[in-house]
């Protein structure tokens, strides 16, 4: 009789240590979906996309909107000077350092209601969710509802100290320049640099988002985890030829900046696919003049990008790059030249030590996961530059976004936040100094 009683507490103990390593607290679905359409409404249009565009009047209306209901919840909410708009709630211990999360609600012009958005829903659930069953934290927490992700990454780049002057006076597709806009949303354009956060500021950061390409959809995967989000830069590639009668100058003659251009890329194409691995490259714009049928383009403007996790990398596909735009230049008689345009970011890496309490909580919901790199640039990118940061993917439908078509089931979003609230959960206590 006494070793069954000993075998029984064993189990218990067993059973009671297993829970107490994946408590798998849960979010509240509909409250996911009512939370949902009621954001959605904000700059949804005739053709179900998404205007609400950063600094717009549904940017302002929609935060208006949801900075009521984080106050409804309990939480002390304030716009920050670059027009963040954050949510504080306590923890039970003095002077520790805040869990952060969050994402972004402005969209691209006519986009999807998705990209940000989702992050952000999810958020306020897991917020309300530990309010509502209060959930003991030790470390207060900080949900961030970020400023022009889209036009600039403009919230968490001033949270991270990596805007200028400069960058206040870029005019976004809402009409009004990076500082306008941010007065327009509670910001203030004046102290716009005191918002910077040193290293050690914040305990960590977590950003739910949609994956924006389609490698969880098809592979029927429920969660993505974050290894790191790419590097990219851009070029300017400026072909010189030699404009002239299009009818009258021989083939032989010519210095045709377009044939030049159609070489240069193919070739970007072919060097690319050479390395081994997940980069890409792209041309995306190109431009010719004189521009008429009768004249051979002496000029060529031509755009360039190339994105991967390792900066080497991308130098490396450029120097080659760089190389064979010489051989072409001199078969076609023409000057290739490249200007690095000032758009750019460097690999941000994500968190080890958090990602794998994502791949814990994940499995505790017995979901399937996978570590993946993030094609897409987002807030995250610059929150890892000042702490401990991860990232949770949700499939998005066929990989579609930055469109009227983006989608993403409420399923894929509920099983995102239940990820997303019990690695806040574990993060409470993981030691990340």
């Amino acid at each position: 009789m006494e070793n069954k009683m000993k075998n029984i507490l064993l189990l218990l103990l067993f059973f009671v240590s297993s829970n107490l390593s994946g408590q798998n607290y849960k979010v509240d679905k509909s409250r996911i979906e009512t939370n949902f359409y009621n954001l959605k409404k904000f700059g949804n249009n005739a053709n179900e996309g998404n205007d609400r565009v950063a600094y717009s009047n549904f940017d302002i209306q929609a935060r208006i909107y949801l900075k009521d209901k984080l106050k409804s919840l309990g939480a002390k909410v304030h716009t920050d000077f670059a027009g963040n708009v954050i949510a504080f709630y306590e923890g039970n211990k003095q002077n520790l350092k805040p869990i952060s999360f969050g994402s972004h609600i402005d969209a691209v012009p006519n986009g999807g209601h998705y990209d940000g958005q989702v992050g952000v829903i999810a958020s306020i659930e897991v917020l309300e969710t530990i309010i509502s069953k209060n959930i003991k934290l030790d470390h207060p927490l900080e949900m961030i509802i970020f400023s022009n992700e889209e036009g600039a990454l403009l919230g968490s780049r001033a949270l991270a100290g990596k805007i200028n002057e400069g960058t206040l006076m870029v005019k976004t597709v809402s009409g009004y320049t990076n500082g306008e806009g941010v007065n327009r949303i509670g910001g203030d354009s004046n102290k716009i640099f005191e918002v910077k956060r040193a290293q050690g500021d914040i305990h960590a950061f977590l950003e739910m988002h949609i994956e924006q390409g389609n490698k969880l959809y098809k592979n029927n995967i429920d969660i993505g985890i974050v290894e790191g989000i790419v590097g990219l830069k851009w070029w300017d590639v400026n072909i010189y030829g030699f404009a002239n009668h299009a009818g009258t100058t021989p083939m032989s003659d010519r210095k045709d900046g377009m044939i030049a251009a159609a070489q240069f890329i193919l070739m970007v194409n072919k060097v690319v696919n050479s390395f081994e691995g997940a980069q890409v490259g792209t041309v995306g714009r190109i431009a010719a003049k004189p521009g008429v049928p009768n004249v051979i383009p002496g000029f060529v403007n031509l755009s360039l990008e190339l994105r991967d996790l390792s900066s080497k990398k991308i130098q490396d596909m450029f120097n080659l790059i760089n190389q064979n735009a010489k051989i072409i230049a001199q078969k076609t008689s023409t000057k290739i030249e490249f200007e690095p345009i000032d758009a750019t970011g460097d690999p941000a890496l994500m968190d080890k030590r958090i990602m794998n309490i994502i791949k814990e909580a994940s499995e505790d919901f017995k979901y399937s996961a996978q570590v993946m790199p993030s094609g897409a640039g987002h807030d995250a990118q610059d929150m890892a530059l000042i702490a401990p940061t991860a990232m949770i993917f949700v499939p998005s439908r066929d990989g579609i976004s930055h469109s009227p078509e983006e989608f993403t089931s409420f399923e894929m979003i509920y099983k995102g936040a239940n990820v997303l609230l019990n690695t806040i959960v574990e993060l409470d206590k993981t030691k990340l100094d």
